[in-house]
């Protein structure tokens, strides 16, 4: 039985009890993956088509398969026709990316549970930018199932995306290591991009921006093939950068992205190249590997396995900045951008659409100091800092005719405050759990959580008294 101070609860634990009122009997799609489950190790799928308040009608994948089960990347998948339930499976990292209209004929709602890993590579989250863009292009609603950021949601590195670099791997600014859970995400694409778009949210219980995936007493079940353990989402900020490199990231060994190399380098030199940087919260052990497949395939590489050692201090981008500095200074004539085609884009070069702009290779290319180059990106991912704060606290007061008596709504960010009403002399200070009800009270729908709706019904009418 799970108990303690840290449990969190996803929104797929809560579903039942949070599906909005307005939207009971609707068609449902889902996007889902292999973790998309509750506490219970019970898939999406199965909550979905034993639900009483909606009807299941379709299920959408992402990039590696609704079950999984594309190992490497960028591999294509073709939809199919669910054995277990009959439902038509669509691919969404096939001939399309982006929902068409018929596959969306299916369903008035389309739900998305997926779980992401706090950077802004990882393309669930773009899946889900481009289910937005259908969704308002076909007037459904869009319902986001929140999940923890699994390296917590309080610590931003690395550049903003420059749009004119956007891919499948960063289609919006986004800093690097974002900080923001998956439905954060969505609230901050719909205010920006999608304001017309019916887009709600289905919020966590007991979720705080300091916690770890480990101290949530969630399971972890590997979202995508190369992302076996949250050792791994916590270096992949700065690790994947290799992607744009001939230094193999690991793929292929059983420990992706924590491990490095290539048959040229020398463990013990780049390691002590990389002492020189003095780099916090990290240790870096020599290691020699044969990827089984992907880059080096059989080859025997020499490299370093990275040992995160206080992950509060650890920096995963400047590492990985630093990983490629230290191998691009010390091995110049065996080092190689790698070329395009990468992620969909023909044009420009895969490390410069992962870094979000050509500015962090023609720095490392200029051999410019690694703090010099970090004070740049830390400026950008401070201005972005501005915006999450807008988009994930809604703070501000606001007032509301709601059965004939205006009220004070006082929006507190639930991080640090319980859900609560309090009235005085008729004025009803209220914390709300849910983004989305922010926009649908603006909106004057009333189309936030029924249990929300519930607490207006139920204490908002009293002038006195504290609840």
């Amino acid at each position: 039985m799970l108990t303690g101070q840290n449990k969190v609860l996803t929104g797929l634990d809560l579903v039942d009890q949070q599906w909005p009122k307005d939207l009971q009997g609707a068609r449902v799609g889902l996007a889902a993956h292999p973790a998309s489950v509750n506490r219970r190790f019970e898939h999406a799928i199965d909550v979905f088509r034993w639900a009483k308040k909606f009807r299941l009608t379709a299920l959408f994948g992402p990039q590696h398969g609704i079950h999984g089960q594309t190992q490497d990347n960028m591999i294509e998948w073709e939809g199919f026709r669910d054995p277990a339930s009959g439902l038509p499976v669509f691919s969404l990292y096939g001939k399309v990316r982006k929902p068409v209209h018929s596959m969306l004929e299916h369903c008035d709602v389309l739900a998305i549970d997926l779980q992401d890993v706090g950077s802004r590579y990882y393309t669930f989250i773009w899946t889900m930018d481009l289910c937005l863009q259908a969704c308002r292009e076909t007037g459904k609603t869009v319902i986001v199932l929140d999940r923890p950021n699994p390296i917590s949601g309080r610590l931003v590195e690395g550049p903003v995306l420059d749009p004119a670099y956007a891919s499948f791997v960063g289609l919006k600014p986004l800093p690097v290591r974002h900080g923001m859970t998956i439905a954060e995400i969505g609230s901050y694409l719909h205010q920006r991009y999608y304001p017309e778009l019916d887009f709600r949210v289905l919020p966590m219980r007991g979720w705080k921006r300091s916690l770890w995936f480990n101290d949530t007493m969630l399971p972890w079940v590997i979202p995508s093939p190369n992302m076996p353990t949250l050792d791994t989402a916590l270096v992949y900020p700065g690790m994947c950068l290799m992607e744009g490199t001939n230094i193999s990231e690991g793929r292929g060994t059983t420990r992706p992205f924590e491990i490095f190399g290539a048959p040229f380098i020398h463990p013990d030199t780049i390691i002590n190249v990389l002492k020189e940087f003095k780099l916090p919260g990290v240790m870096f052990r020599p290691v020699h590997f044969q990827p089984t497949f992907q880059k080096h395939a059989h080859a025997l590489c020499g490299g370093a396995q990275i040992h995160v050692t206080n992950r509060e201090k650890f920096q995963p981008f400047k590492t990985g900045v630093a990983i490629l500095k230290a191998i691009h200074n010390t091995y110049p004539r065996d080092f190689r951008w790698k070329e395009p085609p990468y992620e969909y884009e023909e044009v420009n070069l895969p490390i410069d659409i992962l870094a979000g702009s050509d500015k962090l290779r023609k720095d490392i290319e200029a051999w410019k100091d690694l703090d010099a180059m970090a004070k740049w990106w830390k400026e950008e991912a401070k201005e972005f800092e501005k915006v999450r704060r807008i988009s994930n606290k809604f703070r501000g007061l606001f007032l509301l005719s709601l059965r004939q008596v205006w009220f004070e709504i006082l929006f507190l960010n639930t991080e640090y405050f319980p859900r609560i009403v309090r009235s005085f002399h008729g004025t009803a200070f209220i914390c709300l759990d849910s983004p989305s009800l922010f926009f649908s009270l603006l909106r004057g729908s009333a189309k936030g959580s029924g249990r929300s709706r519930t607490i207006f019904r139920n204490r908002c009418s009293r002038s006195s008294g504290s609840h």
